[in-house]
């Protein structure tokens, strides 16, 4: 990839530690570490990609100003799993009529005690189930729909992403992106499927679920109601947003355990890219490996050893992200102490 899409993401992290006091303290692993040594470590991280175009003394300098440092995953250490994730476009409207009739909600009011997705999510008890929203209409009607799809199978992959671009009738799109959850643990339905032999190990991914979903309509909605978690949306402009709410870099920006990777840390991730044709199957895996940020946050991105890594916008990332399950190694890149 571009240095440019990596020098673009490294300024959204350093634009998100601008916001915060310089002494700071913004991860315990796998250093104690402030706000004011990540923006150091980032500003000779930038220095240090002026000799891109030189890739033996970019190698060089790297080893030699920064720390390669595996997360700290205690003394079992887990083999990394990789998955992707993108921002569906979604057609939809700003009024519910016959044909868009299922609502995108915005976060209630009587939703209390939510903190910013950055420093960890809590409220107080469980907020209501998906469910109760959406099967028992507990919120319906009550002014919190800021939008109308047509295909619920299409809501639930928006609420999975997390953000997503709503399409209008007259061309217009709205950028959605995350506002708050209701608190609930999150259910892979994937793995559901897997569990129930509804889906075969070896077909399991994003595509396959979906088409499972819309080939089962009638009983999806009890299906999906067993992932209890529940997304909230809010318009923005200039997003997608992460958890560090900067803007998301295609490629570059991944969703990370803060407890484990520093928040707007760089780091060096080797892995595989699958590779779609045209039929939208998968055809092959292809080897990769380049520098990242830690920008964002996930309900099913726990431990060590989980990295998401975001694709882009619209139904090509959608496909790839879709079959984006790969094992890897990750390095967390952090300036060497002697050099602060």
């Amino acid at each position: 990839m571009s240095r440019e899409s990596l020098l673009s993401a490294v300024q959204q992290s350093r634009t998100f530690l601008d916001r915060l006091p310089e002494k700071r303290v913004i991860a315990s692993r796998p250093r104690k570490i402030t706000v004011g040594e990540m923006k150091s470590s980032l500003r000779r991280f930038t220095e240090t990609l002026d000799l891109w175009s030189q890739p033996e003394k970019l190698e060089q300098a790297m080893r030699a100003r920064f720390d390669f440092i595996a997360p700290d995953s205690g003394p079992e250490r887990q083999e990394l799993l990789v998955t992707g994730y993108y921002l569906p476009v979604v057609e939809g409207s700003l009024s519910e009529t016959p044909v868009y009739r299922y609502p995108i909600y915005r976060k209630p009011d009587d939703l209390t005690g939510v903190a910013p997705r950055l420093s960890g999510e809590k409220i107080s008890g469980p907020y209501l189930s998906r469910r109760e929203i959406d099967i028992l209409g507990a919120l319906k009607g009550k002014g919190y729909e800021i939008a109308w799809v047509k295909d619920p199978v299409d809501l639930f992959f928006l609420h999975i992403q997390g953000s997503g671009l709503l399409r209008l009738a007259d061309g217009r799109t709205l950028q959605l992106n995350y506002a708050a959850s209701n608190g609930r643990p999150y259910t892979s339905i994937g793995k559901i499927l897997l569990d129930e032999g509804k889906i075969a190990p070896e077909e399991l991914s994003a595509p396959r679920v979906r088409r499972y979903l819309a080939e089962h309509f009638e009983a999806s909605r009890a299906l999906l109601a067993r992932n209890e978690r529940y997304i909230f949306f809010r318009f923005v402009e200039g997003g997608p947003y992460g958890s560090l709410e900067v803007p998301l870099t295609p490629g570059r920006s991944v969703a990370a355990a803060a407890e484990y990777f520093p928040r707007g840390a760089p780091a060096f991730l080797a892995s595989r890219l699958p590779v779609v044709d045209a039929a939208g199957t998968l055809a092959a895996w292809r080897p990769f490996s380049r520098f990242v940020v830690a920008q964002d946050s996930g309900a099913a991105i726990r431990g060590p050893a989980r990295l998401d890594l975001y694709f882009g916008a619209g139904d090509e990332a959608g496909q790839a992200a879709g079959f984006m399950k790969s094992g890897g190694r990750v390095f967390i890149l952090l300036e060497k102490k002697e050099r602060r």
